[in-house]
């Protein structure tokens, strides 16, 4: 059973070090936390949950461990992060409305 409580200790601690806000959507953070805590259990690491992990090879996945590498450089130029679980604080002031974000990462060439 994944430790949703755990998780949600860690998810608040790094937006309070980080000075970032958790989304207001209340739905939306119980699913993101749930899916942090299933693949710390999973994984062995709290992966995005909104990116898929390659199983074959944990550690080609790295940067994705939440808050993943790109957090901070969403969170700078669209106010949130990837999945929406972090947040600026004046993106919530300013009514935070959920945009998309360009996927940052890196894709493997399949070539």
């Amino acid at each position: 059973m994944p430790d949703i409580e755990k998780t949600r200790k860690y998810v608040k601690m790094v937006a309070e070090q980080r000075g970032w806000i958790l989304t207001s959507e209340e739905e939306m953070l119980e699913g993101l936390i749930e899916g942090l805590a299933i693949n710390l259990e999973r994984y062995g690491w709290r992966y995005c949950p909104c990116r898929l992990v390659n199983e074959e090879d944990l550690e080609k996945d790295k940067d994705i461990i939440c808050p993943c590498a790109y957090a901070e450089p969403d969170i700078e130029e669209y106010g949130h992060c990837y999945c929406s679980l972090y947040c600026s604080k004046d993106y919530i002031e300013q009514g935070g409305e959920i945009r998309k974000i360009p996927e940052r990462r890196p894709t493997e060439d399949m070539s």
